[in-house]
């Protein structure tokens, strides 16, 4: 069974992670996105926020499992016996810093890092952009799951 971890803060999850979810089913037999909890970050939606949203948006793909984790991320594959840990790459600047961790996951461990390049059409959606559309009132309805806008 090929399982993938595809970790991030998910504050909130965006088109750009929901088009590498879907697209990473077909990868694998079970895709874990893993919620990271980092006591240092404020974030703009709670925890059970960005579960609820993540899991409202995969409730009919059988295949996508969420959960929260704190800790190094090859940690939690380790526990969950998965062998990949799936990262979406926007840009060059995304390449070069996902790429540094891939060197030193794979230094580490035997996990495989497995890149997708985010789609031409949602490559300039991140997180930050979204909650400054959504603190500013603007209509983020192009640029996140509906979940996130049911909030």
């Amino acid at each position: 069974m090929k399982k993938a971890i595809f970790p991030g803060s998910f504050n909130p999850i965006t088109n750009g992670h929901y088009d590498i979810i879907k697209r990473g089913v077909s990868l694998f037999d079970e895709i874990i996105v893993a919620i990271g909890v980092n006591a240092e970050k404020k974030y703009m939606f709670s925890l059970e926020e960005r579960m609820r949203f993540i899991e409202e948006t995969f409730k009919d793909e059988p295949k996508v499992r969420v959960i929260t984790y704190t800790g190094l991320t090859i940690d939690l594959c380790k526990k969950e016996k998965a062998e990949f840990i799936l990262r979406g790459l926007r840009n060059p600047a995304d390449f070069e810093f996902e790429k540094a961790i891939a060197h030193a996951n794979r230094t580490m461990s035997k996990i495989e890092t497995v890149f997708l390049l985010t789609a031409a059409r949602t490559s300039f959606i991140s997180s930050s952009i979204v909650r400054d559309v959504i603190r500013n009132g603007g209509d983020a309805s192009k640029l996140v799951p509906s979940s996130v806008l049911e909030k």
